[in-house]
């Protein structure tokens, strides 16, 4: 049964020691978590290039919309400058271009080459042949009930995105005026 509680003795402490669930899908799913964190440190080390660059290209290959480098910046969570920088960067070594933004000819927005996919394709293709062979072992039901349970955590995941503070509460009541409480207070 999935809900059942860990097995593991002590007082194991950790980020997710005290998450609301225990189920072993959830348990599952947060080492999925962890493990896409260490793979985008793989991806880099396979393409030699840093962290952050290739989390650049991961969210200009997914992002709907046109970014230019302060949106990449935004969600990279680094300054305008180092943007700048590592876009420059990215552009040298072949895996970005700079075109026209398509709604703002003023500004401009950045795209993943065609080298840049490649070369990220070659790098992903051994891990993406797995999941596809772990895939290829579930039944057609199973294989739809995943993608829908997947879909549904993505979305979870991208709201929990969404609400987050701009800024930590340390932080947010440091920058306050002293002398003025706040209503959390």
């Amino acid at each position: 049964m999935d809900s059942v509680t860990s097995t593991t003795g002590g007082s194991r402490r950790g980020p997710y020691s005290e998450a609301p669930s225990t189920s072993r899908t959830a348990r599952a799913l947060r080492e999925v978590i962890r493990a896409a964190s260490d793979t985008r440190g793989a991806l880099a080390r396979r393409l030699g290039i840093g962290v952050t660059d290739a989390a650049a290209i991961d969210h200009l290959a997914a992002s709907p919309d046109p970014l230019g480098p302060v949106e990449l910046g935004n969600r990279l969570g680094i300054r305008s400058a180092s943007a700048t920088a590592l876009v420059d960067r990215l552009v040298r070594a072949g895996h970005l271009a700079r075109t026209p933004h398509p709604q703002d000819r003023r500004r401009v927005a950045l795209r993943v080459t065609d080298d840049g996919y490649d070369e990220v394709s070659a790098a992903l293709r051994p891990m993406l042949a797995g999941i596809e062979q772990a895939v290829d072992r579930l039944t057609p039901e199973q294989a739809a009930a995943t993608a829908t349970f997947l879909q549904e955590v993505a979305e979870v995941m991208r709201e929990y995105v969404v609400t987050a503070q701009e800024e930590p509460p340390d932080l947010a009541r440091q920058r306050q005026p002293r002398g003025i409480r706040t209503a959390d207070e």
